[in-house]
């Protein structure tokens, strides 16, 4: 494959590491300036957009969901901790600091709190990494004064999220009640929000972040093409340790130990990873399968984010390595449908119209019907239930415009066939389902496939599974089961 001196430099090249022990390949604070500039260039005349950081996430008791940044603010900021606010104005403002067009309002310093959950940037922090010159702490916003009835248009995501109240002051809670108070948010039943008489705007400010976060920069790609690489690194790693016997947990730990292993923080969505029959769950998250068998395959979705942005790559592999005619007949025909569908990608396709419908759902039914698995290529079944793709970036099904595609969009292609037990056809077929899943860049004349060091053909995963893997040494003592 082309990317192979990319698998043998990469442990040692991925990663650079600046004197705070921190990676220092994050996006730059010009990135997040530009991107800050763009919106105000696309905001409608005498506005003002506003961007709330994400709640905290209770798990249970005293104990939080570890914080993850709402996109949208990450992108506009490089900030990652809760309870701020981000304000954008379309024109310069003036106040008692002298003009200013953003305004960033953020949790404060606090040393005891800093003690339990981790180190604040605080005002200074902001100002200086992050590069913003306004920046007051949450506790101010309440009082600041903000008139937001000069403006022709208010813009901001309507609130949807149930935000709990901390004994915090000025937490997401109180600033939500802040500007709901300071905007003129309709009360409850109160549906004037619907009508002209007011200037709350809650539609135009996603479609300017659509346009914004579908195309992605140089410095975007850079991020994305590692996640995508520790990704695919850890489906050929799988493929190698895969045996019977093992629980579809330990296959989901491997692949996450792995993303580790290469410092990626998170994964970007719960991570899918279904034997035989749990395969044709899509969303199957339970991974609770305690022994897998060798006469299964397995659906192993997953993808790393790395510093905030996620890959999303599928493999369906044999648990033996040796895929049955049965199941072979199937991989094939996804593949076949995802490799044409890929090999027309290029800037002007429409994803549903020419490369779904035209190409990967027309493929799929042909075959289905070939096999006998439906009557018919124009019948109508469940076997192939979802889109072919979706765009990726900060957000595994990112923000983006699906009109047509257009250079510099990152978008997956991932057609599937699930035939579950019980299903109106020849109980051969029951149980096989069948993902395959990569991760496409659109150029300026066709695409870039980002995913290819992890192999797709059926002969090439089954080549790739004879390898020796550096996890059939690693042993653990059996646990006592009195």
């Amino acid at each position: 494959m082309k990317k192979i001196l990319t698998l043998i430099l990469l442990a040692g090249t991925l990663f650079s590491f600046a004197q705070n022990e921190l990676p220092d390949d994050f996006l730059s604070s010009e990135f997040h300036q530009e991107r800050r500039d763009l919106v105000r260039e696309k905001m409608p005349a005498n506005s003002v957009a506003i961007f709330f950081a994400s709640p905290v996430r209770n798990r249970a008791n005293d104990v939080d969901y570890v914080y993850h940044q709402d996109p949208n603010l990450y992108y506009l900021t490089g900030y990652k901790e809760p309870h701020a606010v981000l304000l954008i104005f379309k024109e310069e403002q003036d106040g008692p600091e002298g003009s200013y067009d953003e305004i960033f309002f953020i949790q404060p310093r606090n040393a005891m709190a800093e003690m339990w959950t981790g180190r604040r940037m605080g005002i200074n922090g902001v100002k200086e990494k992050l590069a913003f010159n306004q920046v007051f702490n949450n506790t101010e916003f309440e009082d600041y004064n903000i008139d937001f009835s000069k403006f022709d248009k208010v813009l901001f995501y309507d609130f949807y999220n149930d935000v709990r109240d901390t004994n915090a002051e000025g937490d997401l809670y109180d600033l939500i009640a802040s500007f709901k108070q300071k905007a003129g948010y309709p009360t409850e039943g109160d549906l004037t929000i619907e009508s002209s008489a007011n200037n709350l705007d809650m539609e135009t400010l996603d479609q300017i972040m659509k346009d914004l976060r579908g195309i992605k920069t140089e410095e975007e790609l850079n991020l994305l093409r590692k996640a995508v690489d520790i990704s695919c690194i850890a489906q050929v790693e799988v493929m190698k340790a895969m045996k019977p016997g093992m629980s579809e947990l330990e296959i989901q730990g491997l692949h996450e130990f792995i993303f580790k292993k290469y410092k990626a923080e998170y994964e970007g969505y719960p991570s899918i990873v279904g034997a035989g029959n749990n395969g044709c769950i899509l969303h199957y998250i339970e991974n609770y399968k305690p022994e897998i068998s060798s006469d299964e395959m397995i659906l192993m979705d997953l993808g790393a984010e790395y510093h905030g942005y996620t890959a999303d790559v599928t493999r369906t592999i044999p648990v033996d390595g040796k895929f049955s005619p049965e199941e072979k007949a199937i991989y094939d025909l996804v593949y076949k449908a995802q490799d044409e569908a890929i090999k027309a990608c290029k800037p002007g396709v429409n994803i549903q119209r020419d490369l779904d419908f035209a190409i990967a759902r027309r493929i799929i039914n042909e075959g289905l019907a070939e096999l006998g698995i439906i009557d018919s290529a124009s019948q109508r079944h469940l076997y192939y239930p979802h889109g072919l793709g979706h765009h990726i970036g900060l957000d595994v099904h990112d923000k983006g415009n699906y009109e047509y595609l257009e250079p510099g969009m990152a978008i997956t292609i991932e057609p599937g066939i699930y035939i579950p037990k019980g299903a109106k056809c020849d109980e051969k077929w029951w149980g096989i389902a069948v993902r395959i899943e990569d991760d496409v860049l659109i150029t300026e004349d066709g695409y870039e496939l980002l995913s290819d060091i992890a192999p797709r053909k059926s002969e090439e995963i089954e080549k790739m599974m004879q390898e020796p893997s550096p996890l059939d040494e690693f042993v653990l003592p059996a646990l006592d089961e009195d």
